[in-house]
């Protein structure tokens, strides 16, 4: 059966939805725009649900708008196997990132429905709210409740940067979709696995169509406020201004000294930044901007982010500033068992294949300390993503779908 399974998989209609999910947000050479909870993500769920709506497939939401195509089993009150990734993106995203995983586990029950073949447990696809984190930071919100980490009440006052929450905005997704039930969190799973594009180049440099992934790096994520004071460009003598953006240069530049490692392991990234009133003629009064921090190892990503607030207050003068860390999330292993059938999988299907761990963070994450969870990676060109440059060839799509499907018959059976 289950190399029946994998060969269900309709590549040609799995690649060109892809393209077609892309159209929402689009921004021309490739890119999409497709923040969360906005109205591009509206009306790609919406596409999604529109390809389902003639199949057997039931779909439903929460209330933090995670969306999930469910396809019933025979123990149909039995816990569901659950996959998926997300579909929002970076404001200038790619066509794969998080869409790849979602689309894999949308093939992989709708050709089964199709083929009117039924698992033993349900098979559910989630597409989670607001991975990248881009328009509401934190990222990972979704899952991130789901499971029980954040709180659904913290997550609601969370504002974008034109002063919207998260909580309006939920209320408007809910809204669009009346027809779908929304359910309670933290329901059971019996375990998780998200499939995606590696955003690395490890898989490409070493020849390999599959990774399966053994873990996620550590990560801590800060946002830090300089704030000074305004006054006329023209008429305040230096030694007198209290210039936000200087000290905010002054403080990246004594940070990118402390985080500089020879090994080229520690990822420190100030990925954005923020001045105000961001006028050519009014010293800046305040400045804020991320701080990106990633390590392998808690012991040395512990020592590092615990150094930011100090080097902040230290090079800050005449100004003042605030820390404040938003996520502290610590370096993990996926379990064996699921490491394991995801390697059997890709080797049943002769596919070369290697185990490695993540640089880059994802919904498994969360997932992990709620059930057994793994992550399957197929090679991205020249590992770039999060541009409009991201490009994934057709056989390794269809590849990964395969692995996956698989994998997700094996446990649901």
């Amino acid at each position: 059966m289950q190399k029946k399974i994998s060969n269900l998989i309709n590549g040609n209609r799995l690649w060109q939805r892809h393209n077609d999910l892309a159209i929402h947000g689009e921004i021309g050479n490739g890119g999409v725009n497709r923040q969360a909870l906005s109205n591009e993500d509206i009306n790609a769920r919406k596409h999604i649900i529109d390809w389902l709506k003639k199949l057997n497939i039931e779909v439903y939401t929460d209330n933090v708008a995670n969306i999930f195509f469910r396809l019933d089993g025979e123990n149909t009150n039995s816990p569901p196997v659950l996959i998926g990734s997300h579909i929002d993106s970076q404001p200038s995203g790619g066509k794969y990132d998080g869409v790849f995983g979602v689309l894999a586990g949308i093939e992989i029950i709708e050709s089964l429905s199709e083929n009117n073949i039924i698992p033993k447990y349900p098979i559910e696809v989630v597409a989670w709210m607001n991975e990248e984190g881009s328009r509401f930071a934190p990222g990972m919100m979704g899952s991130s409740v789901y499971t029980g980490a954040r709180s659904v009440e913290d997550v609601k006052k969370i504002k974008d940067d034109n002063g919207i929450n998260v909580d309006s905005e939920i209320k408007k997704m809910h809204l669009s979709f009346p027809n779908l039930k929304i359910k309670e969190f933290r329901r059971e799973i019996k375990c998780f696995i998200e499939a995606h594009i590696e955003q690395g180049p490890i898989l490409e440099l070493n020849q390999k169509r599959i990774g399966i992934v053994t873990g996620i790096q550590g990560k801590r994520t800060f946002q830090i406020e300089v704030n000074g004071e305004l006054n006329h460009v023209g008429t305040s003598p230096r030694k007198i201004r209290r210039d936000a953006l200087v000290s905010s240069i002054n403080i990246i530049q004594n940070l990118h000294k402390n985080m500089w490692d020879i090994e080229d392991v520690v990822r420190f990234t100030i990925g954005k930044l923020t001045v105000e009133p961001n006028a050519p003629s009014v010293v800046p009064s305040k400045v804020v901007f991320s701080i990106d921090l990633r390590h392998p190892d808690e012991k040395i990503l512990t020592n590092l982010g615990d150094k930011i607030s100090q080097i902040c207050i230290e090079n800050s003068e005449p100004c003042s500033v605030s820390v404040n860390q938003l996520v502290h999330d610590q370096p993990l292993e996926f379990p064996d068992e699921i490491i394991s059938k995801i390697e059997k999988s890709s080797q049943n299907l002769d596919l070369p294949c290697m185990r490695l761990p993540s640089g880059a963070g994802h919904d498994a994450r969360y997932l992990h300390y709620f059930c057994p969870t793994g992550m399957i990676f197929i090679p991205c060109k020249n590992g770039i993503s999060h541009s409009p440059s991201e490009s994934v060839k057709k056989e390794d799509l269809v590849a990964g779908t395969q692995v996956l499907a698989e994998t997700v018959w094996n446990f649901a059976n």
